[in-house]
């Protein structure tokens, strides 16, 4: 694991980076190569980056970021090209996660096998997510830093296989924090609030929150939302208050994190 680094005046600097200079050109690298990691770069301006064949947004101050999906391959080709043209690249190894088996009971059958009526509203609602996903923002508000959005007992992993009443489903995409309902859901970094739902049908009570560069993170079940789409929140902003709305079976935060499409581990993004 290579430690986070933050960025700006206000923001402390990880002493040990992995620093690359080629030319005229540098990158820095910090983060969790793990499936399910976010790393955080930093590059010459004017830089171009691949991952993996793919262009990585950079900003004007040259931020970038890479994302490992939970089913990431053993490794990654990452490719700089400076703007006087000199080339750099790395392979990239990322570790394999090892999930856990999560056995879920007690939930409304409803909610487990939704009848067509609900079939529908949760085709819309995952439209819906997926629409904010392909949201890509220029301005890196991710460089304001993570913290936990809300302090309580980690009752649901990132990965996991899920078993709900008996039934297998998805693999869990976030990460679930139970809380004594009401408790203040903070915004675990600066953002915009690119989403706000008062009744999604598995997720009860969402937002949705874009740090930029198609970094989002999301807040479910909450008992009540305390931000208004497109409003500016600054890490620690109150956002929302802990509940059990959706499908759950007692008062917690799904706290989850996307790069684009891809889902990522929350845990990795914070301090234990």
């Amino acid at each position: 694991m290579r430690p986070f680094f933050k960025i700006g005046t206000s923001l402390l600097v990880a002493l040990l980076i992995n620093f690359h200079a080629f030319g005229a050109g540098t990158y820095k690298l910090n983060g969790v190569f793990k499936q399910g990691g976010l790393v955080f770069g930093t590059v010459t301006p004017g830089s171009i980056v691949t991952l993996d064949a793919q262009e990585v947004k950079v900003s004007k101050n040259g931020l970038f970021l890479l994302g490992f999906p939970r089913t990431a391959k053993a490794t990654s080709h990452l490719s700089v090209t400076y703007p006087d043209g000199t080339q750099a690249s790395e392979t990239l190894k990322i570790t394999k996660q090892n999930y856990q088996i999560s056995r879920i009971n007690g939930l409304p059958s409803k909610k487990v096998t939704p009848d067509p009526e609900a079939t529908k509203r949760i085709i819309a609602d995952n439209a819906l997510i997926g629409k904010t996903r392909t949201i890509i923002t220029d301005t890196p508000y991710f460089a304001s830093g993570f913290d936990w959005p809300v302090k309580g007992r980690i009752s649901g992993v990132f990965g996991s296989q899920r078993i709900l009443n008996g039934k297998p489903r998805s693999p869990h995409k976030g990460l679930d924090i139970a809380a004594p309902k009401g408790s203040i859901i903070s915004a675990d970094a600066d953002g915009v609030i690119s989403l706000k739902h008062e009744d999604m049908y598995l997720m009860g009570k969402t937002v949705m929150i874009d740090h930029g560069h198609g970094l989002q993170t999301v807040y479910i079940h909450m008992d009540e939302i305390l931000v208004k789409n497109g409003q500016f929140v600054h890490k620690g902003d109150p956002v929302g208050k802990v509940g059990m709305t959706g499908r759950a079976t007692g008062p917690h935060l799904h706290w989850g994190v996307s790069l684009g499409k891809n889902a990522l581990d929350p845990l990795l993004l914070v301090k234990k």
